[in-house]
């Protein structure tokens, strides 16, 4: 009797750890989708740029994450790892965008960041 309830408690930690990173995966999947739409509104990506980009999101989403958790109690290296998950996320974004698109893309940005900055 205390095996299978031990059994029971085993299979429902296991799937409510499968469904809850499950749920995880999919936060981030639906915050890559929108980040995607709106790179794609801004420099105007055509469906295979949608699709290599939106496989960067995820993946820089995903990085993101793991940063946080490897080194939340660590701000100097959590925030020193971020900034080069970063940098390489812009290289990689910029190198799948043509130099018009690329263009676009930084004007909207830099739109974007202009209202805090003074004239």
């Amino acid at each position: 009797m205390k095996k299978a309830f031990l059994f029971t408690g085993i299979i429902l930690a296991l799937g409510a750890t499968v469904y809850a990173s499950g749920d995880k995966e999919s936060t981030i999947v639906t915050r890559a989708t929108a980040l995607t739409r709106i790179q794609v509104q801004k420099a105007r990506l055509d469906e295979g740029q949608y699709l290599r980009v939106k496989t960067l999101n995820i993946r820089m989403l995903t990085e993101m994450e793991d940063i946080r958790n490897r080194f939340a109690s660590e701000p100097a290296i959590l925030d020193e790892r971020l900034a080069v998950a970063q940098a390489r996320y812009e290289l990689e974004l910029t190198s799948i965008m043509r130099p018009a698109q690329l263009a676009m893309f930084n004007q909207a940005r830099n739109s974007m960041t202009a209202l805090s900055a003074p004239h």
